[in-house]
């Protein structure tokens, strides 16, 4: 307790004097010397003197920019060595992190002493508060740095480089593949201070892609205009030289004709197309890696599509914008991270081109969402919000890799949407809100009723049943049906069980409904509690009632089946005016509910009830405006 007070009294003075560097520097060189005293203890002591110093200056007492390149040399050196105390690696990067975000004259001075190679040892530990401090350096820089510090030569080494070079950095194979490796694949789980650093290297890694989503095309650039003469190319497997032979118009027309079967706006010169922003140049980006590295795919979809005569063509072209937008508002392109949120996606971190690879697979569901919904091109905006959907519910389970994205989109077709569209929609609180409650309350007791008829015309259908009996042999059946006026019950034995339906003349014995006092199932039943009946299996059990009527006389039953058990049952019940409680009525009840509730709301689609009903308007001065038919 006494070394932890020293320390914070060395450092409030330091502070309250203007001169925490030197204080903090001087402290740091009797550290030194008693070092070799104190072993044990000196990282201790370090610890808590940065720990101290930057709970000191969170109080903003003290301006970042004092700070003197021999402090920053001294914390960055805490940094750079390949054994250093946990404790003091993690407020070290902590310090630099707050430097950097606090200071853009430190930044540079940062960002100098600092290289991609001291950081990748402290990413591949097993300590996860490191590599996140780490982690969150490394995003510091990076949304610090200026755009022209963003790109690097790709024959630097990023060992050496210096990370005010961040584009080339985070495209590297290297560091995504350690990232990838010893944080997110870890065996650990990730924390949410984690999972908001690696959210907000994946919202900078895309955000490099802001200054080709914001550049028009040039439609007299003839490096621009050549792209797209590749994609014709690859194609039609046809020469695009400007020296082919043939007339000009000649040459108009068929570029005009080969471009309106990729799906172009405008046929006449598709440039134009790319003059929106966003997305610019970068769907056509897009839409260049898609045919250079997934050619059959992309010669597939485009030649089934120009050859289509029935107006139902998917426009590769004008989709490959509009997705390409749509993916861009998807994963935010141009945004700055949110500071709350942990929303990042591993699948994101597994491929160096990620964005594109995204595209490739999108742009498939796309054509293949177009042909499930038999699509024209008036349905252009409704297929883009399906697909919309799609991706968005992918997304949500955060596949791992992009494979595992392309699987999770296979099981999520239009027609699967479709379902989970209906079943949200039941789900959703407006089928909760008490107009809604009330309406179902309202429909249910008509429900009930349909259900009593359909059981109480099932009883008057008749049902065989087969006679149990202590014997092996049970051949003996006897039929058992409803009258049509619902008042008796008509029986008699039968020598085999019938084909059809049974006369009410052939059925002798009677039993007036007017009668029957209770009807009782299971165990209750009088048959089951003879002597060797409780031998029966559990699934006799489960099918037996009967019915009490006058004193001690009883009709006993033995259902067929399960369904023919639920109908008896309840048919009786519903005889005697008491509820129907079989789980075949719930299951009708449920089902026909949903139904006629669906039926009843199919017109207020996209409309919000409201809560409580709207006021009764006053009465009008006058009704003057009464026709009178007298």
């Amino acid at each position: 307790m006494r070394v932890r007070a020293s320390v914070l009294q060395v450092c409030c003075v330091g502070c309250a004097c203007f001169s925490l560097t030197s204080k903090f520097l001087n402290l740091c060189r009797r550290y030194q010397k008693l070092q070799k005293i104190m072993k044990p203890c000196f990282g201790d002591l370090l610890s808590f003197t940065l720990t101290a110093f930057v709970e000191l200056m969170d109080h903003g007492i003290v301006s970042w920019d004092t700070f003197s390149v021999a402090f920053i040399k001294k914390i960055a050196s805490y940094v750079s060595k390949s054994a250093m105390d946990a404790a003091v690696l993690q407020r070290s990067l902590a310090i630099l992190e707050s430097m950097v975000l606090n200071s853009q004259d430190l930044y540079q001075k940062v960002a100098q002493e600092i290289t991609i190679g001291q950081l990748i040892p402290h990413l591949q530990g097993s300590d996860q508060d490191i590599q996140t401090y780490t982690i969150a350096v490394i995003n510091a820089l990076f949304l610090k740095a200026p755009e022209e510090k963003r790109q690097l030569d790709e024959h630097v080494n990023i060992l050496d480089c210096p990370l005010t070079e961040m584009a080339h950095i985070l495209a590297q194979k290297q560091l995504r593949s350690i990232i990838l490796a010893n944080v997110i694949r870890s065996t650990k789980p990730i924390n949410d201070e984690m999972a908001h650093q690696l959210y907000v290297l994946q919202v900078l890694t895309f955000n490099l892609l802001e200054d080709r989503m914001m550049t028009k095309m040039d439609p007299q650039d003839q490096a621009q205009r050549d792209i797209i003469f590749e994609l014709r190319r690859i194609a039609f497997d046809v020469e695009c030289d400007s020296n082919n032979s043939g007339s000009i118009e000649k040459r108009k027309s068929m570029y005009t004709r080969d471009y309106k079967k990729l799906g172009f706006i405008n046929h006449v010169n598709p440039a134009v197309d790319f003059t929106q922003i966003p997305p610019g140049m970068l769907a056509l980006d897009n839409m260049l890696y898609f045919a250079r590295h997934h050619q059959d795919a992309y010669v597939r979809i485009v030649l089934e599509n120009s050859s289509r005569e029935d107006k139902h063509e998917c426009p590769f072209g004008r989709s490959s914008i509009e997705l390409t937008k749509m993916l861009c508002e998807i994963l935010k392109v141009g945004e700055l991270p949110s500071e709350n949120c942990h929303d990042f996606h591993p699948m994101f971190f597994t491929h160096d081109r990620s964005f594109e690879e995204f595209f490739c697979i999108c742009i498939q569901l796309l054509n293949k969402t177009w042909k499930e919904m038999r699509a024209t091109s008036e349905d252009f905006n409704k297929v883009m919000q399906v697909v919309r959907e799609q991706i968005m519910r992918a997304l949500t389970v955060k596949p791992n890799s992009l494979d595992q994205f392309k699987s999770r989109l296979q099981n999520l077709s239009y027609t699967e949407i479709l379902k989970i569209r209906q079943s949200e929609r039941m789900n959703q609180e407006d089928f909760q809100s008490r107009p809604i409650l009330e309406l179902r309350e309202k429909i249910q007791p008509e429900i009930m009723e349909l259900i009593k008829q359909q059981r109480l015309n099932r009883l008057c259908d008749g049902t065989c049943f087969r006679k149990i009996s202590s014997r092996r042999r049970q051949d003996k059946f006897w039929y058992c049906r409803l009258s049509p006026n619902h008042k008796v019950l008509h029986y008699g034995d039968l020598e085999e069980n019938p084909q059809g339906e049974v006369p009410h003349d052939s059925l002798q014995e009677k039993l007036p409904v007017a009668d029957i006092k209770a009807v009782v199932t299971g165990k209750d039943c009088p048959h089951m509690k003879e002597k060797g009946a409780l031998k029966q299996n559990k699934e006799v059990l489960e099918l037996a009632f009967s019915v009490l009527y006058e004193s001690d006389e009883y009709l006993n039953f033995i259902a067929p089946d399960k369904h023919e058990y639920c109908v008896w049952t309840d048919g009786l019940n519903a005889l005697l005016g008491k509820e129907m409680t079989s789980e075949f009525t719930k299951s009708d009840l449920d089902t026909l509910l949903s139904m006629e509730m669906k039926l009843r709301l199919l017109d207020l689609e996209n409309i919000q009830i409201p809560e409580a009903p709207p006021p009764i308007p006053k009465e009008p001065s006058n009704y003057d405006f009464v026709y009178d038919c007298n």
